[in-house]
């Protein structure tokens, strides 16, 4: 049931370009071990963190605490009408830990957001969160137009149907790839995803999430994981129809520098190739991915100037003999 022709974006739109040119989605989530959500209801400016009603300079200062800690921040607020809103009313944090075997997701409330100042990443001392995972929708229209109109439809339907426990949908401020709109982070395990035109499709992953699964279609990659992993680990999943969520893990990374390297792919533009070594039921794997600039400008967001983004395609997948 996708969405209705009033909920998603038009044909000249970022998304649907992205759509007609075939733009792979592997590899195309942000990298992110670690997330910090913190509730903020009422409108959002394009960078929410420091253009919201959450104090400016606390957001600069928390954001750069963060991003030393190799931590990401996103701002999130409950689907539907964005009000005004008491400052000292109690808002929800979260703090995920998205890598396998320490994919765990803290919870708790607050009416003082300064106190996160102290927050200690790395052991929080904080209630571990009783709910099932969470699906944070990116919704911010300040920053694309295809958030705002895909994105609020997906969170509102989600958060009006009666199969869908709403207290794990949260709207969010940005996720990045607005021409893969909409797009969703699955928490705690970190999963991105875009395209997600089909409400229902949307649903069954976090269902599927609740039940320690990982759903491959539409999957931009798990944000543990560099980008040219995040399309490694997605690959060897669809070889292999492993879908445990820490079945699947990178060991190492290389950027090739032989002869294959560094030469220009079609259309002039250098390409990079990625060794990528992974582990899955004890056997190690071997993947080789080309990144290259995409063949064809198209509106990376909408109302900006055309690019040619970075695309990764995967060029073999092999077991590796043990001693290899």
């Amino acid at each position: 049931m996708p969405l209705s022709h009033a909920e998603a974006p038009d044909a000249a739109s970022c998304s649907a370009s992205s759509v007609r040119l075939g733009e792979p989605l592997a590899g195309s989530a942000p990298v992110a071990p670690r997330w910090l959500a913190i509730e903020q209801p009422g409108p959002w400016g394009a960078r929410a963190l420091t253009s919201s009603h959450f104090p400016a300079e606390l957001g600069r200062t928390l954001t750069h605490k963060a991003e030393s800690a190799g931590v990401r921040i996103a701002l999130i607020r409950r689907p539907g009408h964005h009000a005004e809103h008491d400052p000292d009313a109690p808002r929800r944090i979260y703090l995920t830990d998205t890598r396998p075997e320490r994919a765990l997701l803290w919870s708790w409330t607050t009416s003082d957001p300064s106190t996160l100042l102290d927050l200690d990443f790395d052991v929080p001392g904080k209630p571990l969160h009783e709910g099932g995972p969470l699906l944070l929708v990116c919704t911010n229209g300040k920053r694309d137009r295809c958030c705002a109109v895909a994105g609020r439809a997906l969170a509102g339907w989600l958060a009006e149907d009666a199969r869908t426990p709403t207290e794990d949908v949260w709207e969010t401020d940005h996720l990045g790839g607005h021409r893969f709109a909409p797009t969703a982070l699955v928490l705690p395990s970190g999963y991105v995803y875009g395209r997600l035109q089909d409400p229902v499709e949307a649903r069954q992953l976090l269902a599927k999430a609740a039940a320690g699964q990982v759903v491959t279609r539409h999957c931009r990659g798990r944000s543990t994981w560099s980008r040219p992993g995040q399309a490694a680990e997605l690959a060897l999943r669809e070889e292999l129809r492993e879908y445990a969520a820490d079945a699947v893990r990178v060991v190492a990374e290389t950027r090739l520098a032989d002869e294959r390297a560094d030469r220009p792919a079609e259309g002039g533009q250098a390409a990079h190739r990625y060794e990528v070594r992974l582990r899955a039921g004890g056997v190690e794997y071997r993947a080789v991915l080309e990144e290259a600039a995409a063949l064809e400008p198209r509106p990376e967001s909408c109302g900006k100037a055309f690019g040619t983004p970075l695309e990764l395609r995967l060029l073999e997948l092999e077991k590796r003999e043990p001693g290899a």
